[in-house]
């Protein structure tokens, strides 16, 4: 149960859970949505199992279903780009426009180069210097060149959010998160923020390469997402300065590390 505003990603997670069933993923079964006294509910089936953070079942195996099941999200047909569902008779999805932006992904794109500048917070807060801002201007203008294939992502492909049955089947939950972005790179690029992180629920370099054996990725096929991770985190920071101060520190500093990762 949630607050009312929610229901429409309650309506998002129901359309995913049934397109992600369509295409063979193991899911709940979504039951009822609805809004009772300024409250949104979603009722789902009970899956049982163990969580995949106490499952016994090893890890590596885990991710490698996970893979398989990332390469079959991204298969769904969507339309669009952004984390809000708008039209789900017809896959469409959409991110809110802003000042800076008007939601599409070269919007989102140029919005990240044109904060660029010798004022820009970012080098105030030490995650770049004047210098490394000019080379990330180039890489993000070199992005904008790219053609990229674009799909649903589940957003949050974590051990957290999975299920594993008696018959070692991995049951994937919680859609809240899910997005239209740049596939595969979207899905891989999070699995590495939680690897840089060092997130429990995200995979070691084992288990990451176990992700990209069951999607059939080398790591080869990384090369240009880590200039993705590095745009995804300058605009997270970018939210936070304007939306959620109280975020700015732990965001700048993840900033900070893509930064040193890409310019050594």
């Amino acid at each position: 149960m949630n607050d009312k505003d929610t229901y429409p990603s309650f309506i998002k997670e129901k359309w995913c859970i049934e397109q992600a069933a369509a295409v063979g993923i193991p899911g709940p079964e979504v039951l009822s949505i609805g809004i009772v006294d300024e409250t949104a509910y979603m009722i789902q089936t009970f899956i049982h199992g163990d969580n995949g953070l106490d499952s016994t079942v090893l890890k590596s195996d885990v991710w490698r279903q996970l893979g398989e099941y990332a390469k079959l999200i991204h298969s769904i047909q969507v339309k669009g780009f952004g984390g809000n569902l708008i039209d789900p008779a017809h896959g469409v999805f959409q991110s809110p426009s802003h000042a800076g932006s008007d939601g599409s992904w070269q919007g989102y794109v140029q919005y990240n180069i044109n904060s660029l500048t010798e004022y820009d917070r970012l080098i105030k807060l030490g995650v770049i210097t004047q210098m490394e801002s000019q080379r990330v201007r180039k890489l993000f203008e070199n992005l904008k060149k790219e053609t990229f294939r674009f799909g649903l992502n589940h957003g949050d492909i974590s051990l957290k959010n999975t299920i594993v049955n008696q018959a070692n089947q991995v049951i994937l939950l919680d859609w809240g998160n899910a997005e239209v972005s740049v596939v595969p790179h979207g899905s891989v690029i999070q699995l590495m923020q939680y690897q840089i992180l060092g997130l429990e629920e995200g995979p070691n370099i084992e288990e990451f390469k176990a992700f990209l054996d069951g999607y059939g990725l080398s790591a080869k096929d990384l090369a240009d997402m880590r200039h993705l991770l590095l745009l995804r985190a300058f605009d997270n920071l970018r939210w936070a300065i304007d939306r959620s101060p109280d975020l700015i520190e732990s965001y700048a500093a993840f900033a900070k590390q893509v930064v040193d990762m890409i310019m050594d």
